[in-house]
């Protein structure tokens, strides 16, 4: 499976992106959404269970983040309303071939990652 980020960009605060991650194959149960910032670890933001479309949310993103995706482009998008200058970060997608649940808020648990994609919010 590889993975295909992109529509990070330079947005004001109370802005809005869409990013999206485009899958090359189908061997995979859930995709995620995860982001990092230099000096820091790589912080969960959203998944999603491919077949149920069931989600978990970071708390930090809930009621701003929607993920969602599209299983005829094999595709799944991170819509990001309402932006702060904290969710400025690198953004990658990844998948997991194994299951869903708990794991999925761990990025160890992911088997493939996209090549991130940068969001810088303004204030």
């Amino acid at each position: 499976v590889q993975l295909q980020a992109s529509g990070g960009g330079l947005v004001q605060a109370g802005g809005s992106l869409r990013l999206s991650c485009a899958a090359s194959g189908r061997t995979f149960i859930t995709m995620g959404w995860f982001r990092q910032v230099p000096g820091k670890e790589r912080e969960f933001v959203a998944a999603i269970n491919w077949s149920a479309g069931s989600t978990y949310y970071a708390d930090s993103v809930k009621g701003r983040f929607t993920i969602s995706r599209d299983d005829a482009k094999n595709t799944v998008y991170l819509q990001m309303n309402s932006l702060k200058p904290e969710d400025t970060a690198v953004y990658y997608c990844a998948a997991d071939r194994a299951g869903w649940g708990i794991r999925s808020l761990r990025a160890n648990e992911y088997d493939y990652w996209g090549q991130g994609t940068l969001v810088t919010v303004s204030s």
